[in-house]
């Protein structure tokens, strides 16, 4: 769970890449808060529960990494119905928290209506994130994850208003439009004035890439919440400077800060935790 007022630091979701034997690798150091599954799709078809289990398998232990780092469950889709039913499936498979993805550039998503081409109705984005709040208990968080726009940044305040009013729990901004990809530079300026506006935490992301890039991006959103992704899997030891920064850390956790990261025995442990995952059969339920 995020709180308003207590510093966080999030894995951010990545396809194809922060799958479960990533995640367990990066909790490993003890810097992230949570992190958040790749997105599951939710087109014409509804994802039983037996996908949730395959792709989440985190899901069969209490939503968390063997190192008990917790893991969201991610949905995108573009039906408020079906995402609706989406997130009561994943709730009774054992979400403890469901983010909507608003964020995602990919063409293909995107002709499908799924992700970041929801950013040009803002309307639609409060009625999916109202249809999965209202399909889940109160206890379990609904979050959103927007991008500041399809091809302004100034969308992001009707987009932000419209995921509040929705009833999400937070929001996770990614400082670029669609248009923009991931092309440098992130305007973390308009995550900051969102924060400002709104009521409900707000998680900054994008461009983190070093430490002194958290820095600026803290000085000019003010944020106490922040996702990085692509910067931890270039730099392992990021997530802990960030960590001890924020106050969240401790020096046990501290441990890549040489700069002589072994990637070696990093590897290994991708390789172990994707054994461990093959070898475990999921429930099918």
């Amino acid at each position: 769970m995020l709180t308003k007022d207590v510093p966080a630091l999030i894995l951010a979701p990545m396809d194809g890449v922060t799958d479960a034997p990533m995640r367990g690798v990066h909790g490993e150091s003890g810097a992230f808060t949570f992190t958040v599954s790749e997105f599951l799709r939710v087109s014409q078809e509804i994802p039983p529960r037996k996908v949730f289990y395959r792709d989440i398998p985190e899901l069969c232990h209490g939503g968390m990494t063997p190192t008990g780092l917790p893991v969201q469950v991610q949905l995108l889709g573009g039906d408020a119905g079906r995402m609706a039913e989406a997130g009561f499936i994943a709730y009774e498979a054992g979400a403890w928290a469901i983010d909507i993805n608003f964020g995602c550039p990919a063409p293909t998503v995107n002709r499908h209506d799924g992700g970041a081409t929801l950013l040009k109705y803002p309307r639609r984005i409060r009625e999916i994130v109202s249809a999965v709040r209202a399909a889940v208990p109160a206890e379990i968080p609904v979050s959103a994850k927007l991008r500041l726009g399809w091809d302004s940044i100034d969308s992001i305040y009707e987009n932000a208003e419209m995921a509040a009013e929705g009833g999400a729990t937070w929001l996770t901004i990614h400082g670029r439009t669609r248009l923009a990809g991931y092309a440098p530079p992130a305007h973390w300026e308009p995550i900051g004035a969102v924060r400002e506006r709104l009521v409900l935490p707000v998680v900054a992301n994008g461009d983190i890439w070093t430490i002194e890039d958290f820095r600026r991006c803290r000085e000019i959103t003010g944020c106490k919440h922040f996702m990085i992704g692509r910067g931890a899997l270039a730099n392992p030891g990021l997530a802990c400077q960030i960590a001890m920064e924020l106050g969240i850390g401790s020096p046990a956790t501290f441990t890549y800060s040489d700069g002589l990261f072994d990637w070696v025995s990093q590897l290994k442990r991708l390789v172990y935790y994707t054994r461990l995952y093959a070898d475990e059969a999921p429930p099918y339920a």
